[in-house]
């Protein structure tokens, strides 16, 4: 399985138990100017010109790491700080690569993408077979959601389904279920706050690796045998 961590925080790798002296030279492919130049870049064109489609299909093996248990992790980053609808070479050849990652590779790729999936087109979104959209028991993260699911949609997304997180009662649930009424997606699974991960967290370590049996990693476990029997469209 191959993990992509295309968000700005790129923490992926602490979730992942990835070894420091493995995490520590992992360069994110968005960092990499000199490649991006010189995928990008159109000889003889002038400034603001360059290729949009990009060759990638070397990327992930060059440059993927492997963490415990034959994980492969493929660091993709975030562009800081760019215009709307931003189409720098950056961006292009990460919207290109991930194209190539869901669409064309035959193999099993899990994205932790930015919230505002910026590196999504309509293309690209084809080749998801489930998108899993988190909350949190907050208005501001349901209101995050919504916005993503509403744009999942419009990119033809057709697996979505929403994940409470950091739940301590049911009441929280009551509320979240009550405003999700319109989405036309029902709450799939909670996972219940769980002091052990804030641990971890704090220490640098994977959940996984601290406490394999915590409330939240029992959860997520539930979650996943749940995710293998579903008969997607």
């Amino acid at each position: 399985m191959l993990a992509i961590d295309n968000d700005s925080a790129m923490n992926l790798s602490y979730t992942l138990g990835i070894e420091e002296e493995v995490k520590s030279k992992i360069v994110p492919i968005s960092e990499m100017t000199k490649m991006i130049e010189e995928r990008t870049v159109v000889k003889g064109a002038g400034p603001g010109v360059y290729n949009i489609n990009p060759e990638v299909s070397d990327i992930p093996d060059r440059f993927k790491v492997t963490g415990p248990d034959d994980l492969k992790l493929l660091v993709l980053g975030g562009i800081e700080e760019p215009a709307s609808g931003c189409l720098c070479p950056e961006n292009a050849l990460i919207r290109t690569l991930l194209y190539n990652l869901l669409v064309k590779r035959d193999e099993v790729v899990v994205v932790d993408f930015e919230a505002g999936l910026e590196h999504l087109g309509r293309g690209t979104a084809k080749g998801i077979d489930v998108m899993l959209v988190v909350t949190e028991p907050s208005q501001k993260s349901l209101d995050l959601c919504s916005k993503i699911i509403e744009l999942s949609k419009k990119l033809g997304v057709i697996n979505i389904f929403l994940i409470a997180n950091k739940i301590i009662d049911n009441s929280q649930l009551d509320i979240i279920n009550d405003r999700i009424k319109s989405w036309e997606i029902p709450l799939y699974h909670s996972i219940p706050f769980d002091l052990e991960i804030g641990k971890a967290d704090l220490n640098g370590t994977s959940a996984l690796d601290s406490n394999p049996n915590s409330k939240a990693i029992n959860s997520i476990k539930a979650l996943f045998t749940k995710m293998k029997q579903l008969k997607l469209e």
